[in-house]
Order: C-alpha cells, then structure tokens, then sequence
C-alpha cells in the first residue's frame, strides 16, 4: 500500500503494551499531526497488535520475541528507504509506554529540523523508579569511552534523528543494547547527539526482583556494545 510522503516517521516499540498503547499512539499522533506511524511488536501475546492496528498504526510484528533492537530493526528497515530520499523526513523512536505524555515529544524533532541536532534523546524531567544505576552508569561510561560523548540519559528511548543518520544506526543493536549503540556510532559519524529535558512519564522498573533482572539483562546487553565497539 503506497502512503502519502510523511514529514515525520514514528516508530513506537511495544512488547505487551496493549494497556497503554492507546494513549502513546494518540498522544504521537497529537505531537506529529500526518505522521507515518509504525508499532514495532516484540512478538507480544497480548492484544499489542490489535490494538496497534484498532488505533490506526503499521504494524510490523516480530514472529517470535526476539529483544527491543531486533523488533524496532524489522520496523526501520520498512522504512529506510524514505531516509535516503531528498527531504528525508525526521525519524522519531520512543516506547509504548508513555502514554499520554508522548504528546510532548515534539521538541525532539524540532531540535532535528532546526538543525541543532542530528540526534536528540529525551532526559526525562522526573525521575520514576530504577535501581542503584549500575547499568546507566555502565552506559554512561561506555558512551564516553567510545566516544567522548557526555550524557545523562544514554539509555532513553525517546529520541528524534535526521534520516541520513538512519542508516548509519540501523541495524540497531541487538535487544536493550540499541540506544548505547545509537549514541556511540552516531558520534562516532560526526553526527551532534544531545539531550532535551521533556515532561515524560512511562511505567518505570523498581527495586523488585524482576527490576534487578530485568537491569542485570540491560548490563549484559550495554557490556555487549562495549566490547564489539572498544
């Protein structure tokens, strides 16, 4: 099915999100009126899918579950090809956890159309949940070591790039190694990264056993860039 040359792509990652992705994908949609907007679904087994598509969105679903980059891969590549056109549109990421508060994503893909930045990342205004920041301090760490670059919230997921970054990032990093990955090879380029403190809220992890798993899988996965890009 042809679609109408957007100014803005979405790509929104979901793994059972089917409770709050109504409210992310309105909320973009409010943020990026004409969007191009894609669900990218992990292999969920909820209703993620159907509710992607009840809500007017592409969806593009992983067979099986294979981790955040391999999912928003299969999005992107749908996609790549308008990067490489004239007039590229601004690419957006974020999670399909933010509910209501993705409306206020907007000034990322302004910051890109401006021309202040190739990639702006999102640090959220609050601060909701986490661990004792062993995994984003690691990211941290990683990124500044690989490339000079210096940022809070290297994990974010909220981010905005201009489309001749696109290709350069994608194939993005296996499962919660994606963002790290952006960071590093997008400086690495010469492309601008940067932060803009946003408004956001998502459903954070807490200090419970399946938080600590859940950031002992996110260790693994940044160590794993680490060492594939030292």
């Amino acid at each position: 099915m042809a679609h109408p040359r957007p100014d803005t792509v979405a790509i929104v990652s979901a793994y059972r999100e089917s409770e709050r992705l109504p409210a992310t994908l309105r909320g973009v949609r409010e943020a990026f009126p004409g969007a191009r907007i894609l669900v990218a679904d992990d292999g969920s087994r909820d209703a993620t899918g159907h509710v992607a598509l009840q809500e007017g969105a592409e969806l593009v679903r992983a067979p099986l579950t294979v981790g955040k980059g391999g999912a928003m891969t299969l999005a992107a590549e749908r996609v790549l090809a308008l990067a490489l056109e004239p007039d590229a549109p601004v690419f957006v990421l974020c999670d399909g956890d933010l509910g209501e508060s993705a409306s206020r994503l907007r000034p990322l893909a302004d910051a890109v159309r401006a021309g202040r930045l190739d990639l702006a990342i999102a640090r959220f205004q609050t601060k909701v949940g986490g661990g004792f920041g062993f995994a984003v301090g690691f990211s941290r760490w990683a990124t500044r070591r690989l490339a000079g670059l210096e940022l809070e919230a290297p994990i974010s997921g909220q981010r905005a790039l201009r489309g001749e970054l696109l290709p350069v990032v994608v194939p993005f990093a296996p499962r919660f190694g994606m963002e790290t990955a952006m960071n590093v090879d997008a400086a690495r380029a010469g492309f601008r990264v940067g932060e803009i403190e946003l408004d956001l809220s998502h459903r954070a992890t807490g200090r419970t056993p399946r938080g600590f798993v859940h950031r002992a899988r996110q260790l693994r996965d940044f160590a794993a860039v680490y060492l594939s890009r030292r």
